[in-house]
């Protein structure tokens, strides 16, 4: 965690320090606001630091967050977060500059959210076998399902590189992935390098829309399989058909708890109508990792529960 805490000023530095190591394991987001106290989400639990940030303090944060060049991280700013060495995420906020309805910079940062990245290699595991085409070498077109906060991200991330570096276990050999990026979440890249391992096949497009990142990666880099995240816009109807119908396969996720959820969006139904996806994995919110309902779905649109 000492990286983590070298982001903030030196009295910050101390104050944290301890209060991490007494519970770094749980530790799962640091929030800062300006005159206000530092609160430690620590797994289902928070605990709130009785030290009032100033706004100069602030301003040194986004300093050192940005290597002392706010400008060269411009881009990111505008975007609503920074990536991290090692996969930690600061998500910040303030008064947004708007340009052609598009923000260009964001003024008076009041707001960080420190998010503590962490893989859990092999957290995979006992969903691969609803993923895997053995047969073929290859996966089935895939939506995995759940509210927030069920691991979604975690566990695709993880998936990715089990396709990518292939399993002894299901005797599948590895095969090309083209991960879209688009909040720099799955691999992390920090100055062009994946902070999180992702496999060695793996490609990676980020900062960049689901609907134009899939289109670059069939057209540059032709993988076997795309991975995104949360898809759920008509643009992603587009984008995923245009994959796969260039001969690659899926493995996506999206928000909902449920088949009725999943048919009140417009796109995702009209995925599942089209026959898009060959698995629907519902994730099981009290183990993680593991699945509360596997559909396969035949070209009939029956679902058949594993």
């Amino acid at each position: 965690m000492k990286k983590i805490t070298e982001y903030f000023p030196d009295k910050l530095q101390n104050i944290l320090f301890e209060k991490i190591k007494q519970n770094e394991e749980m530790l799962e987001e640091i929030r800062i606001r300006n005159q206000n106290y530092i609160i430690l989400k620590l797994n289902n639990e928070e605990k709130i630091i009785k030290y009032k940030v100033s706004s100069e303090e602030i301003i040194n944060i986004l300093q050192l967050i940005c290597e002392n060049s706010i400008y060269s991280y411009q881009k990111q700013i505008s975007s609503g977060f920074i990536t991290l060495q090692g996969g930690h995420r600061v998500g910040l906020v303030g008064s947004c500059v708007i340009e052609n309805n598009k923000i260009i910079n964001i003024n008076y940062i009041n707001s960080f959210n420190f998010r503590i990245a962490r893989q859990v290699i092999g957290c995979s595991n006992n969903l691969l076998k609803h993923i895997l085409d053995i047969e073929n070498n290859n996966i089935f077109n895939t939506l995995i399902i759940s509210p927030p906060g069920f691991g979604k991200t975690t566990l695709v991330r993880d998936i990715a590189r089990q396709v990518s570096n292939g399993s002894s276990v299901y005797k599948f050999n590895g095969i090309t992935v083209g991960i879209v990026d688009e909040r720099s979440e799955i691999a992390s890249l920090y100055k062009g390098v994946p902070q999180n391992d992702v496999g060695m096949r793996t490609d990676v497009i980020e900062n960049v829309s689901k609907a134009i990142g899939i289109k670059i990666l069939v057209r540059s880099m032709a993988p076997k399989v795309i991975i995104a995240d949360e898809i759920g816009v008509l643009d992603d109807i587009e984008a995923i058909n245009y994959a796969l119908c260039s001969g690659c396969k899926g493995i996506f996720t999206a928000h909902g708890s449920s088949l009725k959820d999943i048919y009140k969006n417009p796109v995702l139904k009209n995925l599942i109508d089209t026959h898009i996806f060959e698995r629907l994995i519902f994730l099981n919110k009290d183990e993680k990792g593991k699945a509360k309902e596997v559909y396969k779905l035949n070209s009939e649109n029956c679902y058949l529960s594993e």
